[in-house]
């Protein structure tokens, strides 16, 4: 059996190319994404205005590739984590995060994570693979909750700009005409630096950045996150300078604060001068405790000291509410190795 090719996570070019294959006009490409991405079906043949025969063809090489959640777990304060498949004995997770004026949806581009940040359960799964634009997109598309969003935030499992190219055919899907048609400004990815990566993002994308900081010192920040050898905090931030962030596109920094480790004034301090100049936001993050790392969170009086601080030196800066720890679902808590062996 020739497995089948999945239509949800094509572009319009792409599903030019099926149209072809199968004799269609060029024409049908943008009714067959008409019927996926804003009609959302789950079988071809509910593509009505597709000839029958046609729609025969289609199905014998391609499916929609829509699949819903295996699981969900639900928090006391309302955010729902969701549990996909992604491939023979692979899952991802994502989180649905709603609240009194928007419902946010933090989104999975990995199946596991190459960086092995000291704080992250993610990463301490390791890494297995990349996601499909199929398999990112399901994780929207599915979700039981999907007509109620209003942002999407690619800070789930895995590094966005590690699989760029998947990523990038989302983006163009999530904002284009032809697909859903939203605001750039309603998406916001997260990266710990990947050069290459974000030169790409910063130069095609208009969606907001969000980059993992976590330390102004760079051998601090490398007892934290490995990847600082590689993608040194200094050379991320000179980086972002080149661009304007000074209009409707944001960027901020994630900043999980650690007691009696990046937690003084001296760091607020060496952290306002390394943002100097750049138009952001730092987001504060209580560290949510996960098993066999020693690190502790800070209080939350040194937080509002510390926020307090970069306010008063010209950086905004807020405290992040967390959300869904007590299902595995806030920041740095999503794992799915537990699940491995799931059929």
């Amino acid at each position: 059996m020739v497995d089948k090719r999945q239509l949800l996570g094509m572009t319009l070019e792409e599903l030019k190319g099926v149209a072809s294959e199968v004799g269609l006009p060029a024409y049908a490409a943008k009714q067959m994404a008409d019927w996926i991405y804003k009609k959302k079906i789950t079988r071809i043949s509910e593509m009505t205005n597709v000839a029958v025969a046609k729609r025969a063809l289609l199905e014998e090489s391609f499916e929609i590739g829509a699949y819903q959640p295996s699981e969900y777990q639900k928090s006391k304060d309302g955010t729902i984590k969701y549990l996909y498949a992604a491939g023979p004995g692979r899952f991802v997770e994502s989180v649905y995060i709603p609240t009194d004026d928007r419902a946010t949806l933090c989104v999975s581009s990995q199946v596991g994570c190459k960086m092995n940040c000291l704080f992250c359960m993610t990463g301490k799964q390791g890494f297995t693979a990349n996601l499909t634009a199929n398999q990112i997109l399901n994780q929207i598309q599915s979700l039981p909750e999907n007509d109620s969003l209003t942002n999407i935030v690619f800070m789930g499992m895995g590094e966005p700009l590690d699989n760029v190219d998947e990523l990038f055919k989302v983006l163009e899907i999530l904002t284009a005409p032809y697909g859903y048609a939203w605001s750039p400004k309603r998406i916001t990815v997260s990266t710990i630096g990947v050069t290459k990566g974000l030169k790409r993002f910063l130069e095609e994308s208009e969606c907001h950045l969000a980059v993992s900081l976590h330390s102004p010192y760079p051998m601090e920040r490398l007892s934290l996150m490995p990847v600082e050898k590689a993608f040194p905090a200094r050379e991320v931030i000179d980086l972002i300078k080149q661009y304007d962030f000074s209009h409707q596109r944001r960027v901020s920094f994630e900043y999980i604060v650690f007691k009696n480790l990046n937690d003084s004034l001296k760091h607020a301090e060496a952290l306002s001068c390394l943002l100097g100049g750049i138009p952001c936001r730092v987001n504060l993050i209580r560290f949510h405790a996960i098993p066999n790392v020693s690190l502790e969170t800070s209080d939350i009086a040194k937080m509002e000291t510390f926020r307090d601080f970069l306010n008063a030196k010209g950086v905004v800066c807020t405290i992040r509410a967390s959300r869904g720890e007590d299902i595995f679902a806030a920041c740095g808590m999503l794992s799915t190795a537990k699940n491995a062996t799931f059929v």
